[in-house]
């Protein structure tokens, strides 16, 4: 079997915790390079992980790897549309970590440019390769809690890291929301086969923060009656950590965190939750595994991608009305 040669461009917390340590035991797969602009970490990394090429500049990795078949970009935001349709003109398929771009539009450039190119884009929302969000959807989809109208998600959490640039809207494109709203927001689709949108209102708070949001609340009402909440924030005092997508249909309803269906028959409400299920003793870090793997396997033509740049572009069209909901305090109407 061929190995899959894949290059990383920025280092960062993501790379170091997950992509380089998951992808350096990974059959199959061979880290042929990685490029940061800061040279001395990306030349200890290279050392530590065996990969024999280093690079500051993205441009000079893809010239001088051809035989690279995709590229992982997990840089600062501001940086993926460029170094996306680099790679991609390239001739490399690409996974993206969320967000995909600041916005609609440099999202659909970067599709615009994959589907000229013929690649591939996934945008890496590990959340969907949870377990649980795995079992929850099959559910969901085969209508065990009837007709869906409402699904309300949220994630509560401290900040996820401690740079500059994540509170700054001109390289990160937003706060909160793009940091871990839009990963509550995606799930949402997915669970609902991404249906049309009615309309958007939501509301943004700046407690301890003042380029971009540290707490966001939203409403998206769909054409076929169904309702999605998001909550995300940084700032709320609580204790813990909160990740919850709870979906309530006609006939019953689902949970994660823990995972549980309530389906309702002859007049009572029943939890017919299975209960041998094999979970993973940490589910996120297992989560970003079999984003990995997938990737991986889509690279090799094994499957379609999950988690598509096209999704990205939807998900990205009503994180724009969010944002402008939230400027303007009104409802923003789709068409």
């Amino acid at each position: 079997m061929e190995k899959i040669k894949l290059g990383i461009v920025g280092l960062g917390g993501i790379a170091q915790i997950i992509h380089l340590p998951v992808l350096s035991k990974m059959n199959g797969v061979e880290i042929s390079a990685v490029c940061d602009n800061d040279s001395q970490k990306c030349k200890r990394i290279a050392s530590r992980y065996g990969i024999r090429k280093h690079y500051r500049d993205s441009r000079e990795m893809l010239a001088e790897n051809e035989e690279m078949h995709a590229v992982i970009i997990a840089t600062q935001t501001h940086m993926h549309k460029e170094i996306a349709i680099e790679c991609l003109n390239a001739g490399k398929d690409i996974l993206v970590e969320k967000p995909i771009a600041r916005n609609y539009r440099e999202a659909k450039d970067i599709v615009d440019s994959a589907k000229k190119n013929r690649r591939k884009v996934m945008v890496a929302m590990n959340n969907r390769f949870r377990n649980d969000m795995m079992m929850q959807r099959t559910f969901t989809k085969a209508k065990e809690i009837g007709e869906v109208f409402y699904v309300k998600t949220g994630w509560v959490k401290p900040q996820s890291s401690n740079q500059k640039w994540i509170l700054e809207k001109e390289k990160a494109g937003g706060g909160v929301f793009l940091d871990n709203g839009i990963a509550m927001l995606d799930l949402g689709m997915w669970l609902l086969s991404f249906p049309d949108v009615k309309s958007v209102s939501a509301t943004n708070y700046f407690h301890n923060t003042k380029s971009v949001e540290d707490s966001s609340i939203a409403l998206i009402k769909f054409k076929n009656g169904t309702v999605l909440t998001i909550e995300a924030s940084w700032s709320m005092l609580r204790e813990g950590e909160l990740f919850y997508c709870n979906v309530y249909g006609k006939e019953g309803s689902s949970s994660i965190n823990p995972f549980r269906i309530f389906k309702k028959m002859d007049g009572n409400l029943y939890n017919i939750t299975p209960k041998k299920i094999a979970m993973p003793a940490n589910v996120f870090k297992k989560s970003y595994e079999y984003e990995l793997q997938h990737f991986v396997g889509a690279v090799r033509g094994n499957h379609n991608i999950i988690s598509s740049g096209e999704d990205a572009v939807k998900v990205m069209e009503i994180v724009d009305a969010i944002y402008k909901s939230a400027k303007s305090g009104r409802e923003i109407i789709f068409k």
